[in-house]
């Protein structure tokens, strides 16, 4: 069973920066990993992935310009930083892994971590 473990969430001004790390285990070995995010009553948000091999990655445009995805995959870990940060970026943050299909679209993520919560201060 494939394992994810957020960290980094917490209260942040608006301006201000945060980041989020995401530890995968070896089930995970080889696949895509993606941030998702999530407000009540909403539906969850996909914000960002990367490859395996980190040379390709995805942000929405949401996110784009402000936020930042990588990986250390000798550390099985993987970041999101979050800059610029603004009061609707509040939200619970998923980190989730699949191991095929395209990185770069919303469907088809299989694993999941239990979230982190990011609120946003004005």
């Amino acid at each position: 069973q494939a394992h994810l473990a957020e960290s980094g969430g917490g209260l942040a001004p608006a301006g201000g920066s945060l980041r989020l790390s995401c530890k995968a285990s070896a089930r995970t070995y080889g696949a895509y990993h993606g941030w998702f995010r999530q407000t009540p009553g909403q539906e969850r948000e996909m914000i960002a992935a990367i490859t395996w091999s980190g040379s390709n990655t995805y942000l929405s445009d949401s996110v784009k310009g402000r936020f930042s995805i990588s990986r250390s995959n000798a550390k099985d870990t993987v970041y999101l930083q979050m800059d610029s940060l603004k009061p609707d970026d509040t939200a619970v943050y998923y980190c989730a892994a699949k191991l095929g299909g395209q990185f770069e679209t919303p469907s088809g993520w299989t694993y999941w971590g239990q979230g982190t919560q990011v609120t946003v201060s004005s």
